[in-house]
């Protein structure tokens, strides 16, 4: 899995892409500057969600669901960030919530 790791190409997607909104999980994603691109995702959890213990399995989490689901979508540049409920959800709801990001983003997901 290809990860965005430049804090400039993460302010990008960040600045110029679409938000979608779940109660499990946000996604911001952009079209990826070349044609052809594999595609990438970045995982983020913010301070507030708590801990560094926290935050780490958040992102953990998010990045297995991504996994699971088959990310990154090829040309596109995606981010998903945790809240406050993804730590504590079970595997198949946070599927399902990012099935459901998917759909609304008009991706295959």
């Amino acid at each position: 899995m290809r990860t965005i790791k430049s804090k400039m190409d993460f302010e990008r997607v960040f600045t110029q892409g679409r938000r979608y909104n779940h109660p499990l999980m946000r996604m911001v994603i952009c079209d990826s500057l070349s044609e052809g691109d594999p595609g990438r995702v970045a995982f983020a959890a913010p301070k507030r969600l708590g801990c560094a213990v926290v935050r780490n399995r958040s992102k953990r989490v998010l990045r297995e669901t991504a996994r699971h689901q088959g990310f990154p979508a090829a040309g596109r540049e995606i981010i998903l960030f945790a809240t406050r409920g993804t730590a504590c959800a079970r595997p198949e709801e946070l599927s399902g919530a990012l099935k459901s990001l998917c759909k609304r983003a008009g991706l295959d997901g």
